[in-house]
């Protein structure tokens, strides 16, 4: 099996739809972290954003019962292209620095429904890595998720080995954990060696995006301001609190809409916020109270770490300091589109992306999809 480091692009677009792709580079052999190459944040064209919401609300009604709806294929045309594009975008800056032996695309998740006792799970990611490779001229490897799940996991997340990665190249301690703050919140908790463990501990930025999206505030509660302006709903919050997800022992995982907006209707907008913001950091400590040890340090990423509320509430309801990733040195809105660089590495060279302990699969195993270029 080839070992030597390699020179990866990884491309992330979150389930907050806030209409940007995350292109960043790394160079690995799969296993360890060699250097972090440059990464850019590139905006869709606002058709793509629109489109990309209409799949989604498609998806929400569809459930994979009968035919997929007809837009969820537009979507993922448009999608790839614009990725494709961005990639082209990013390679055009780097200059000769990068000569990508592979692309990890993980698409657009649309709609992903965990398993059951009863029932394998399923999920749709938009994106077309066979398009993708022929438009690059550069292997892609893509649907990361598909293969996990049909071995009955939970396919998400999927963030743990990387996470892992950089926890060892820090020189952290073990029992150290980090958590990605996207439209659902994930944590990895790292005990030295290969021991993690991961799940998704509740809702995140997406309910709160879409509650300030409902009340023509916004796209989002940037700087946490309508949150801050509003008090919290502790009997609201109480309340949700006891839905059963919170306690249920992982692996485990949640759609975008698992928790939804309508969870605080009939609050203001500000105390709709307030109470929102709250049970992502309620959710946070009840995870916390999940994991092997309760861990000594935090480290935050993703897009809702810019969001102080949400930090502050973080702190006082997971009795945790969190620890911001720039603090040691990460690139925060990196991480997840270079954790796909990494996992597609690890997909060509075959090794596991997902574990008993990540995404509840019965043994380690690879996943993703290798899209070859071929010479026509």
């Amino acid at each position: 099996m080839t070992t030597h480091p390699v020179w990866a692009i990884g491309l992330m677009t979150g389930t907050v739809l806030d209409g940007m792709v995350d292109v960043a580079a790394v160079r690995t052999d799969g296993i360890d972290v060699h250097e972090l190459g440059p990464w850019m944040l590139v905006p869709y064209p606002e058709a793509v954003r629109k489109l990309l919401e209409e799949a989604v609300a498609a998806a929400r009604e569809w459930q994979f019962e009968g035919p997929e709806p007809a837009v969820l294929r537009r979507a993922e045309e448009a999608l790839t292209l614009a990725q494709a594009e961005a990639v082209r975008e990013f390679l055009r800056d780097a200059g000769r620095a990068i000569d990508a032996a592979i692309v990890g695309f993980h698409g657009q998740t649309v709609l992903h429904r965990p398993p059951q006792p009863d029932r394998l799970g399923d999920t749709r990611q938009l994106g077309n890595g066979e398009s993708m490779a022929r438009m690059l001229g550069i292997p892609v490897a893509y649907d990361f998720r598909t293969a996990d799940m049909r071995a009955g996991g939970q396919g998400a997340p999927l963030a743990a080995s990387y996470h892992a990665a950089l926890l060892r190249r820090a020189g952290a301690a073990p029992s150290s954990a980090v958590l990605n703050l996207g439209g659902v919140a994930n944590i990895t908790w790292w005990g030295g060696d290969d021991a993690i463990v991961a799940f998704d501990t509740g809702p995140a930025s997406a309910p709160l995006n879409d509650w300030v999206g409902r009340h023509g505030l916004g796209e989002m509660d940037r700087g946490g301001r309508l949150a801050k302006q509003g008090r919290v709903d502790e009997a609201k919050l109480s309340l949700l609190l006891r839905h059963p997800y919170f306690s249920m022992p992982p692996p485990k995982s949640l759609d975008r809409n698992g928790f939804s907006a309508a969870l605080v209707s009939g609050l203001s907008a500000a105390d709709g916020a307030a109470t929102l913001t709250a049970l992502v950091g309620a959710a946070v400590g009840k995870a916390l109270e999940l994991l092997p040890k309760r861990p000594e340090t935090l480290i935050v990423c993703g897009g809702g770490r810019k969001n102080p509320a949400i930090i502050d509430a973080i702190r006082e309801r997971a009795r945790v300091e969190p620890v911001l990733a720039e603090t040691i040195g990460w690139r925060g809105d990196a991480v997840e589109a270079e954790c796909f660089a990494y996992l597609a590495v690890r997909a060509s060279r075959a090794l596991p992306i997902t574990f008993p302990l990540t995404t509840g699969v019965k043994s380690p195993m690879t996943g993703g999809r290798l899209a070859k270029v071929t010479s026509s």
